[in-house]
């Protein structure tokens, strides 16, 4: 089978696949994207499907996560919580499907922009690939202190970095001495399913249970759909104003460039900067929260793009957290030989325009067309505990896959610790990736370990 066809086939699959997942309220994008990736690149998928695959489910997820956040008032994941105060204006006003509409217009206009601005400047930064590589474990260090500092644990990240650094540097001495071989996707998967793993520890505990205890149902009122177009595929360009339109553009061009900072923050500091200059209830909202989730996709695909064509190894949230596969797979990939190694630029252009093109063309249609129909079924007829089992079992094979019995209790154990620390001290998944990428060479250079 060619390369275009298995790539075009992947980018269905994730195109379809992370539509449907967007649906869910609350189903995180690292706990989700990082299994799926790599069960893909496990089965030995081209480089360049594997890519297609990715960017079609960046696309498609940030699309309808937005139909829960504007229909519902729920965040479909962590993106989507600066979005909230201005979905609920517009729920008050009766139009949450005015706030879907421009919210994922915005996100398409915001995707293809992002796109061919983060590949240019990634080809600017590439000629500065040689010092990043020499310097990786200097560079990993410092980047871990400041994206600790400026998480929301702050302190208590920065203090974390070297307890959290000798944790895992001693679980993986564990499995070394019992496998003969170091774990890395056991180390990912632990960190990724943590917040949610967390959440399980909880309700098991009789003293902490009472906080996600829920005695009845919540209720939901929807306003009902209606339809502005005509044919199946509406023309996002023909949804937004021409200001709406110029100021998603900025807003995403700016943040294709600052690819080391937040997606969340960077979304939340959009949202003031154009919300604080716009007067008029519906015209501040609706205009907010299309550059919001333009914002959104352009911080996603921009923070996968740059670090992973400019240099091969993971320097910035994104590429520590949903993409990190991407960046280092083991037995397939690693920071020394991945995508960025196996790709030339023209690669990431045509199979990214692939995936970024299907997931589109599946995920926007289907959000315009259905989002109400698709919220009432998944809440009505689809459990959370389902989806957060499917999650788990999935996690399961691949960590037994990787370690065996080792590999399983290595994953839980990072989740278990993982997950508490950011759920009630705020230290950040991105952080944790962080310092797992610095903790061998904080170790090595600290105490000796591993020297």
């Amino acid at each position: 089978m060619s390369l275009i066809l298995t790539s075009i086939l992947l980018a269905i699959v994730g195109g379809v696949l992370f539509s449907l997942i967007g649906f869910v309220s609350g189903s995180d994008e690292t706990a989700t994207m990082v299994p799926f990736t790599l069960l893909v690149i496990l089965l030995d998928a081209p480089p360049v499907a594997v890519f297609s695959f990715f960017m079609a489910a960046v696309i498609s997820k940030h699309l309808t996560h937005a139909a829960p956040t504007a229909l519902l008032g729920i965040p479909g994941d962590t993106m989507m919580v600066p979005l909230l105060d201005y979905t609920e204006n517009l729920r008050k006003l009766g139009v949450p499907h005015i706030a879907l509409r421009k919210m994922i217009s915005g996100g398409v206009i915001g995707a293809f922009i992002a796109f061919p601005v983060s590949l240019l400047f990634a080809q600017f930064l590439g000629q500065f690939a040689d010092f990043f590589k020499t310097y990786t474990g200097v560079i990993f260090a410092v980047a871990t202190s400041i994206i600790a500092y400026f998480s929301k644990g702050k302190w208590v990240s920065v203090f974390l970095i070297i307890p959290f650094g000798l944790f895992i540097q001693g679980l993986n001495g564990v499995a070394m001495s019992v496998l003969h071989k170091g774990l890395a996707i056991s180390f990912f998967l632990g960190i990724a399913i943590g917040p949610m793993f967390s959440d399980i520890l909880i309700a098991l505990s009789k003293s902490a249970r009472k906080s996600v205890v829920r005695n009845e149902p919540k209720d939901y009122h929807l306003a009902p759909e209606i339809k502005s177009w005509t044919g199946y595929f509406p023309n996002p360009l023909k949804i937004l104003t021409g200001l709406q339109k110029g100021l998603v553009a900025i807003a995403s061009f700016i943040t294709s460039l600052t690819f080391t900072f937040s997606p969340t923050g960077m979304t939340a500091l959009m949202g003031e900067l154009i919300g604080s200059r716009l007067k008029g209830f519906y015209k501040k909202s609706t205009t907010t929260l299309s550059v919001m989730n333009g914002v959104t996709e352009s911080t996603y695909i921009a923070e996968t793009i740059i670090p992973l064509a400019a240099f091969g190894i993971p320097l910035s949230p994104m590429a520590l957290g949903p993409a990190s596969p991407l960046f280092n797979a083991p037995p397939v990939f690693s920071t020394k030989h991945n995508l960025h190694h196996l790709m030339s630029y023209w690669d990431f252009f045509i199979y990214g325009a692939i995936g970024l093109i299907i997931g589109a063309l599946i995920a926007y249609p289907l959000v315009m067309n259905y989002a109400r129909k698709a919220t009432v079924f998944i809440l009505k007829h689809i459990s959370q505990e389902a989806i957060i089992g499917m999650f788990v079992a999935i996690v399961c094979v691949i960590a037994f896959y990787e370690g065996g019995l080792v590999g399983l209790f290595v994953t839980f154990t990072v989740a278990s610790v993982g997950g508490l620390l950011n759920r009630i001290l705020g230290v950040s998944s991105g952080v944790q990736f962080m310092i797992y990428y610095s903790s061998s060479w904080l170790m090595a250079t600290l105490i000796g370990l591993g020297a």
